[in-house]
């Protein structure tokens, strides 16, 4: 019975691991998507001058683009 418990508990952590892997990687595209919200109201605010004031607002938000991608638990090699 001992052996069963160990592989359900082995289990149970693993699925626990898995959600929060997943949950984290939400949060991150969720802040890369409030970035991009507020990178829009600098465009429009600035209007010819967005180029000079929302720079780093852009350079923050590519970026996170790059780094805060939805990843899935589950790794594949092509």
């Amino acid at each position: 019975m001992s052996e069963f418990a160990d592989k359900a508990e082995l289990l149970k952590s693993k699925l626990q691991e898995r959600e929060e892997f997943i949950r984290e990687s939400w949060v991150k595209a969720m802040e890369a998507r409030l970035v991009r919200d507020e990178l829009v109201k600098c465009h429009r605010l600035e209007g010819v001058n967005h180029l000079e004031n929302c720079r780093w607002l852009s350079d923050k938000y590519v970026s996170m683009l790059k780094e805060n991608k939805v990843k899935g638990y589950k790794k594949i090699d092509v």
